[in-house]
């Protein structure tokens, strides 16, 4: 079995996040219900962020890194930040891809645009084993990976396919919901839900939308970080990624 490495683990464990995260003044705390909404096909389908990182999960459990690899990158355009991280960790360990450090480098200094502490940590490390030609080529290829990938350019790219599917859904510009009922397919044959409960506004409007998502990693912050039989706060995890032995010498959707 192949070597996880620790930006991976936390991937993986952020996958069960929107489930589980708490953010300290809200408290929020999925129901059953929207633990259900979260994790249905319609939902998904509308968020290509979150479908395309479960995605790359999938493919890593498999063994296909070529195909994780693939959909980290697409997930990557729609701003998910734990998926550009994973990408960036594939370039490091050149898992699925070419091994390239000063990319790897631009790929976790994106994931770390929005301070989240995780993030900045590994994106030091990084930056620690890095040679001099290969900092000068990271700062220069970072400035493409930006261009495609930044916040900037990713969010509105989310946010329009968020908009779109609404509509499609609801047929109205509003997005009202109204007396609107969703069907979630299951093995008991389905859920039906209200509307407003799928349509719930922190999963569909951009700003409370991106608001959720700081939730999220203020859950991976409070949370614990599980590396095979290792276990450590995400704070002491990445001391102990700085502290890991030096290594040797396609557009999506």
């Amino acid at each position: 079995m192949k070597k996880t490495g620790l930006a991976l683990a936390i991937v993986a464990m952020m996958l069960a996040l929107p489930l589980h995260a708490q953010e300290k003044k809200a408290r929020w705390e999925p129901t059953a219900r929207q633990q259900e909404v979260l994790s249905s096909h319609s939902f998904l389908e509308a968020h290509p962020d979150m479908l395309n990182r479960a995605r790359a999960m999938e493919e890593l459990k498999r063994g296909d890194d070529t195909r994780a690899a693939a959909y980290f990158r697409r997930a990557a355009r729609y701003a998910d930040k734990a998926s550009q991280a994973g990408y960036a960790e594939m370039l490091w360990e050149g898992r699925g891809v070419e091994r390239d450090r000063a990319l790897a480098y631009a790929w976790m200094d994106l994931a770390a645009e929005r301070g989240y502490e995780l993030f900045l940590a590994f994106r030091e490390r990084y930056w620690g084993e890095l040679g001099e030609a290969e900092r000068v080529r990271a700062v220069e290829v970072g400035q493409q990976v930006y261009a495609e990938f930044g916040d900037a350019v990713a969010k509105p790219r989310l946010e329009a396919v968020m908009r779109r599917a609404s509509r499609n859904i609801t047929g109205s510009r509003t997005g009202a919901v109204g007396a609107l009922k969703i069907v979630i397919p299951g093995p008991g044959g389905g859920t039906v839900i209200d509307g407003t409960e799928f349509y719930d506004k922190q999963f569909w409007e951009p700003k409370r939308y991106w608001q959720w998502q700081a939730a999220v990693m203020d859950g991976v912050k409070e949370g614990r970080v599980i590396v095979g039989d290792l276990h450590r706060k995400p704070d002491e995890a990445g001391d102990a990624a700085k502290d890991k032995a030096k290594p040797e010498g396609d557009k999506g959707d």
